[in-house]
C-alpha cells in the first residue's frame, strides 16, 4: 500500500501550502463565517457551505468525529436584517427565525452535515463587550460619539492577511467617513441603536444603549467556542479584507496572541454564466430556486468540480453535465443495492487527493474510475465508489430511488408511464422545432400530474436527453 501523505492547505496568511499540523490532534478546531440571516442564501453563499463541510468530512475521517469541533455562526443583527424588517413590517426577531429555517433547509438538500456547534451573533453580546473593554484597557480602542471604535494603527502589521499596506487598503475600501475618528482605517467596536432597532447596554460607560459591529462578532463567537488561538479560519475570498483582517486585529490585539487561526483558507470567486451574479444583471440565483430546479445532489457535484480555490462559472449546462453523470452513477447504485455496507471506507486515493488541499476534481476523477471498473463487474470497484460517493457527501440511496422509480411507474402503472413518454417525445419534437412555448406548455402539463422532468447533454453524444420521476 502507498504510503499516505499529510493533509496539505493553502494558507492565505503565508500564502503556500503547508502541511496541516493541528494544535491539538484530539481537538481539532475550524471557524467558517455563516450567513448574515436577512434573506434566502444565494449559490455564492452555498460555496463555502459546501467546500467547508468537505474539509469537515475529511477532517473527521482522519482525527475521529469526536475530536473535530466546527463553528459555523449566524449573524441575526445586521443592518440588512434592520432593513429588511423594516420594509416587510415583520419584527427582526421573525425575520431571523424565518430566514435562518430556510437556510437551513436548503442546505440539507446539498448534503451538508450539521456544525457542531451553530452559535448566534445575539447570544454573545457579553462576550463581545468583554472583548471591546479588553481592547480600550490595552489601547486598541476608543470611544467617541457613542461609539467604539479598533485604532487600526495601534497593530504595527495590520493588513497582513490581505498583504496590503495601509495606503492600499484606505484606496481600495470602502471607508466610512466620520469626524469622530482618529484615523480613517478604524473601524466600528460597538455603535448606537436607532429608535426600533435591537439594542443592549453599552460597553465603556457609554450611556445610551447600542449594538455591535459586524467583525467584533464572530472574533467574539470564536474566541467563546474554540478558544483564543484555534487552527483554520475559513470563508469565501471576499471575506479576506475588510472582516478577517478585522477579525484578526481585534483577537490578536485582545489575546496579545501572534495569530487568530493557524491556517486561514478561502473559496474563490463564483460568476454565473460568465458574467458577476447581481439582482440588477437578472441572475441572482439563490439556492432555494436552484433547487425547484435540480436535486440539491446535483448543485453539490456541480460546485465540487471545480477546485475550490480557483473561480466558477455557474452555468447551466455544467448542471446538466453534472445531472448526466449523477444519473450514470444512479446505474452502478442500483446495480450494487444503492446501500452501504457497514464498516466500510473510503477509497484512499480519494482520500489522498481531499488531502491535497481540497482537490475535488481530483477524487471525483478518481470516482470516474471507480465507476468504469464496477460497470466491469468488478464488486469491490463498487464498494468502494459508493462509500466514497457517500464520504463526499452524496445520497447514493436517492439515487437508487429515483434510477428505479420510473421502473416501478411502469409496473404499477403502465398507461402513465406510456403517456408520460409520449408527452416526452412529443416535448422534444418541438424543443427540435424550436417551439418553445409548446415544450414549455407540455412540461407544466406534466408537472401538474407530479411528473418531473430532467434534461441533460449526454457527453458521448451531445444530444439532450431527457429523463422523468415522480414528485416525492
Amino acid at each position: 500500500m502507498a504510503e499516505a501523505h499529510p493533509l496539505m492547505l493553502y494558507n492565505t496568511l503565508t500564502r503556500r501550502k503547508e502541511e496541516f499540523v493541528p494544535l491539538n490532534a484530539q481537538n481539532v478546531r475550524m471557524y467558517v463565517c455563516g450567513p448574515t440571516v436577512y434573506d434566502y442564501a444565494h449559490i455564492g453563499n452555498a460555496r463555502p457551505v459546501i467546500v467547508f463541510d468537505v474539509l469537515f468530512r475529511l477532517l473527521r475521517q482522519m482525527y475521529g468525529k469526536e475530536h473535530v469541533t466546527y463553528v459555523r455562526n449566524i449573524t441575526d443583527v445586521d443592518d440588512k436584517i434592520n432593513a429588511r424588517a423594516a420594509e416587510e413590517g415583520v419584527s427582526i426577531r421573525a425575520l431571523t427565525e424565518r430566514t435562518a429555517k430556510q437556510f437551513h433547509e436548503d442546505i440539507a438538500a446539498l448534503g451538508v452535515l450539521p456544525p457542531t456547534v451553530e452559535p448566534r451573533a445575539t447570544e454573545h453580546i457579553e462576550e463581545m463587550k468583554a472583548l471591546i473593554e479588553a481592547l480600550i484597557a490595552k489601547g486598541h480602542a476608543y470611544v467617541a460619539e457613542g461609539h467604539v471604535l479598533f485604532h487600526v494603527p495601534s497593530m504595527p502589521d495590520y493588513g497582513k492577511l490581505s498583504n496590503r499596506s495601509l495606503d492600499e487598503m484606505a484606496a481600495g475600501a470602502r471607508v466610512e467617513v466620520a469626524p469622530y475618528k482618529k484615523d480613517p482605517m478604524d473601524f466600528v467596536l460597538w455603535k448606537p441603536s436607532k429608535a426600533g432597532e435591537p439594542s443592549w447596554p453599552s460597553p465603556a460607560g457609554i450611556k445610551e444603549p447600542g449594538r455591535p459591529g459586524w467583525h467584533i462578532e464572530c472574533s467574539a463567537m470564536a474566541e467563546k467556542h474554540l478558544g483564543e488561538v484555534f487552527d483554520i479560519h475559513g470563508g469565501g475570498i471576499d471575506l479576506v479584507f475588510p472582516h478577517h483582517e478585522n477579525e484578526i486585529a481585534q483577537s490578536r490585539c485582545a489575546h496579545a496572541t501572534p495569530v487568530m487561526a493557524q491556517y486561514w483558507l478561502h473559496n474563490g470567486f463564483l460568476q454565473v454564466e460568465g458574467e458577476k451574479m447581481s439582482k440588477s444583471l437578472g441572475n441572482f440565483i439563490t439556492i432555494h430556486d436552484l433547487l425547484k430546479e435540480w436535486p440539491g445532489e446535483v448543485v453539490r457535484f456541480n460546485m465540487l468540480r471545480t477546485h475550490y480555490r480557483q473561480p466558477i462559472d455557474w452555468t447551466k449546462k455544467g448542471l446538466e453535465e453534472s445531472q448526466a453523470t449523477l444519473d450514470r452513477w444512479g446505474e452502478i447504485s442500483d446495480r450494487i443495492g444503492g446501500s452501504l455496507v457497514e464498516g466500510l471506507l473510503p477509497d484512499l486515493a480519494v482520500i489522498e487527493a481531499l488531502k491535497d488541499d481540497l482537490n475535488t476534481p481530483l477524487a471525483i476523477a478518481r470516482l470516474h474510475e471507480l465507476a468504469k471498473e464496477a460497470r466491469g463487474g468488478n464488486e469491490s470497484a463498487g464498494e468502494k465508489w459508493l462509500a466514497s460517493a457517500e464520504f463526499l457527501g452524496f445520497d447514493v440511496s436517492r439515487w437508487h430511488a429515483r434510477a428505479q422509480s420510473s421502473e416501478l411507474v411502469e409496473v404499477t402503472d403502465p398507461e402513465l408511464a406510456l403517456s408520460v413518454k409520449s408527452l416526452v417525445a412529443q416535448r422534444g419534437e418541438a424543443r427540435k422545432s424550436k417551439n418553445f412555448k409548446e415544450a414549455d406548455r407540455i412540461r407544466d402539463e406534466l408537472a401538474a400530474r407530479g411528473v418531473i422532468l430532467k434534461d441533460a447533454k449526454d457527453p458521448a453524444t451531445g444530444e439532450i436527453v431527457t429523463t422523468w420521476e415522480l414528485a416525492r
